[in-house]
């Protein structure tokens, strides 16, 4: 739920697959190991073609505290993949008629700003102008407390409308908090025993439920991020983001359910295409995501230390899921590289060169550096003998030390080179190049 770095789509080049060979499965472990060994990435891939699961690698820990290792088994929150079951479950109730998509939010929550202008396609879609309260600063202050669903809509009706309904696209976790409440309105149940009925016990998905808090002896995994070491995040109370980011599951389930609502087991096939019906990028509960030529539908998910991905490319039926309780990696990157293999293009084994610095030969670089090229400022701090860096408005991240005056946070693709002799600072990402200078 919390802002994270990290992309919308895969990016590759265009190949056609030749699925008549087999790939080398040693060389897939072999990048995952470099992984696990450089603290780069904790958790479990899977993917599958035709439904049968082709290839599966867990690593890390579940618990770094006592050395429990991540398994297939582990369980791991999944943030906004949630909403594809959400979304799921709306288009079964508009299937049995007990909503239409053209509905206005009025005729249930009609103390929402804008409501009698916003339709549950709107909601679905991202489309409400309603204000999403997980960007709000104090967010991260009540995160961890309980919250009632009078609670929630009061925290909604406050943040306001930032846009016209209609308008444009903006995500915000705000909406699929509402539909998870107008699901529990019209069936006069909690969000979690519908998702459970009506999906999870259909399918057999034994390790797919509604979370709550964090329970290791059920092989649930804590999350963590990586600054010099493991350390474990906080947990967000799982009855704020309900059906927008509140399901647990494991790489393995999520690939049975995606293709279980593609293959038309849980809504019609038409529900199926009104989903990956796209407006700005955006369906219904599903975006896509350009691989070897072709379009996937799925979600991301990011809640606490936990960073999800979820793919199905319905052309050739296969499928990739990835959780994760800690990355310190793009993991746009991962999933480009677990797609090469399963497409059988090439991709490579990362290195990853390390350069080491003690406290003190950091200090060279610590200060407050301005741009006037973007808006926003980075402030360099050291926790150790790490270098930090913080953004103008979001969260402090570690750096690795990859060369003389060179460092990168991988996870979003950042690269800075300091010059301290004249007291700047090149950052480089997603293309881009920007000279920062040092306030004296």
């Amino acid at each position: 739920m919390k802002t994270k770095f990290l992309l919308a789509a895969f990016i590759a080049s265009v190949l056609s697959p030749i699925f008549a060979q087999t790939p080398d499965k040693a060389k897939l472990d072999s990048y995952f190991n470099a992984l696990e060994a450089n603290n780069k990435y904790m958790g479990s891939v899977a993917l599958s073609k035709n439904g049968k699961t082709v290839y599966s690698k867990s690593i890390g820990y579940a618990d770094v505290a006592i050395n429990k290792k991540v398994t297939e088994e582990s369980k791991f929150r999944i943030g906004s993949i949630s909403k594809i079951f959400t979304a799921t479950l709306v288009m079964k109730a508009v299937e049995a008629k007990k909503l239409k998509l053209t509905d206005n939010l009025s005729a249930y929550f009609p103390t929402i700003p804008n409501a009698s202008k916003i339709t549950i396609t709107q909601l679905l879609q991202h489309r409400t102008g309603i204000h999403n309260f997980t960007n709000d600063a104090e967010y991260l202050g009540w995160m961890g407390q309980p919250k009632s669903q009078a609670d929630m809509l009061a925290v909604m009706v406050k943040g306001g409308s930032d846009f016209e309904p209609g308008a444009k696209f903006e995500y915000s976790n705000s909406n699929y908090v509402l539909l998870s409440f107008i699901l529990e309105k019209i069936y006069k149940q909690p969000y979690k025993e519908i998702v459970d009925a009506q999906i999870v016990k259909p399918l057999g998905l034994k390790n797919t439920f509604y979370g709550g808090k964090i329970n290791p002896a059920k092989n649930e995994v804590n999350s963590y991020k990586f600054s010099g070491k493991w350390e474990k995040e906080p947990e967000t109370d799982m009855s704020i983001p309900t059906g927008a980011g509140a399901m647990v599951s494991t790489a393995t389930n999520l690939s049975r359910f995606i293709e279980a609502l593609f293959d038309g087991k849980i809504i019609s096939p038409a529900g199926v295409e009104q989903m990956k019906t796209m407006t700005d990028g955006y369906g219904l509960g599903l975006h896509g995501g350009p691989f070897d030529g072709k379009n996937s539908y799925g979600h991301n998910g990011g809640i606490d230390g936990f960073v999800t991905k979820l793919s199905y490319f319905p052309e050739d039926k296969v499928t990739i899921a990835m959780v994760s309780n800690g990355v310190n990696i793009n993991t746009n990157d991962v999933a480009v590289a677990a797609l090469s293999w399963m497409y059988l293009k090439p991709f490579e084994v990362p290195e990853f060169k390390t350069f080491n610095y003690k406290s003190e030969d950091l200090d060279k670089y610590l200060g407050a550096y301005s741009t006037t090229e973007i808006p926003i400022g980075l402030t360099i701090t050291k926790n150790g003998a790490t270098l930090m860096a913080q953004g103008t408005g979001q969260a402090a991240f570690p750096l690795d030390a990859v060369a003389k005056d060179t460092f990168k946070f991988e996870q979003a693709g950042i690269e800075l080179l300091f010059k301290p002799e004249s007291g700047q600072m090149i950052l480089k990402q997603g293309g881009g190049t920007f000279t920062f200078t040092k306030a004296k």
